[in-house]
């Protein structure tokens, strides 16, 4: 039987920028969860090295599949081990690309992940973490897939606590945003680091540990999209929604709810209210 392996989507539940290196990247504090909603990574054995998209959000990674983050971690792994690319891969596309919710890093972790367990490599957490980081600097979390701590660019990664009982809706208004323009835009001094030795108790807990913390990239965000501010706001009014904030370099936001049937019922109003925005809802680890 075929083996499915999840690529969840990625929050970052606060964000704080550091400071920027002489290279031009930028170093980060963070506090990174994965919702239960995300794509779907098959792989199967195969002559050679294919790659099939399919699902809701497909039409906007139409092209070269040798683009794709999937198949250049196929190809990476496979260089790495010393053999040959040859696997049958399917990506089921749910996320809505460059929205700040790591879909497409997502993709090339579980796909590592995969092929390592089609082909039988036995790599090890750490050399996996690395192969990772080759791919992009959000791969080795999304490798982890739990609560976990980024620092640096990104590579350093630290498990955090367990999180409290706690579901988010996630929204984005239906158009992608470039990371490095976003990074761009930014402006004012650096923040601190803002790591909590323990994990709040429940989620309401966690929305006021969170709300003494923030997204750095907003208002940069905002700037060149202003249809984040929008989806904010009406994040903010949700009933039950205990905090509102956007992931990553957007333009994906999401919500904090203590119970999943009012994120659901907040996700069913929007979607008639919002047609034309992506809304998705998923308990948090």
């Amino acid at each position: 039987m075929t083996r499915r392996w999840p690529a969840a989507a990625k929050l970052n539940l606060y964000l704080h920028v550091l400071g920027r290196r002489d290279d031009g990247y930028h170093l980060l504090d963070s506090l990174v969860a994965f919702a239960a909603v995300g794509d779907e990574i098959t792989a199967a054995p195969a002559a050679a090295l294919s790659l099939e998209i399919e699902g809701p959000q497909a039409p906007a990674l139409a092209g070269d599949p040798a683009a794709n983050l999937v198949w250049r971690a196929a190809e990476l792994i496979a260089a790495e081990t010393g053999r040959a690319p040859a696997a049958a891969l399917r990506l089921l596309k749910r996320l809505p690309v460059a929205s700040g919710i790591g879909g497409g890093s997502s993709d090339a972790a579980a796909s590592l992940r995969a092929l390592d367990a089609l082909w039988r490599l036995g790599l090890d957490e750490t050399r996996l973490a690395a192969l990772g980081a080759r791919l992009g600097a959000d791969v080795p979390v999304c490798l982890a897939a739990r609560a976990s701590w980024l620092g640096g660019i990104g590579e350093a990664v630290e498990p955090a606590p367990d999180l409290p009982a706690v579901t988010a809706l996630l929204v984005n208004p239906g158009l992608a945003l470039s990371t490095p323009a976003v990074f761009k835009a930014r402006r004012g001094a650096f923040s601190a680091p803002a790591r909590f030795a323990a994990m709040p108790a429940d989620a309401a807990g966690l929305a006021a540990l969170l709300a003494e913390r923030r997204n750095d990239l907003t208002d940069a965000a905002a700037a060149l999209m202003p249809e984040i501010s929008a989806v904010l706001a009406r994040l903010e009014r949700l009933e039950g929604a205990l905090l509102a904030r956007m992931s990553g370099s957007g333009a994906t936001c999401f919500a904090l709810f203590a119970a999943a049937d009012e994120a659901a019922a907040a996700a069913a109003r929007l979607g008639v209210e919002e047609p034309g925005w992506w809304v998705a809802t998923g308990r948090l680890s």
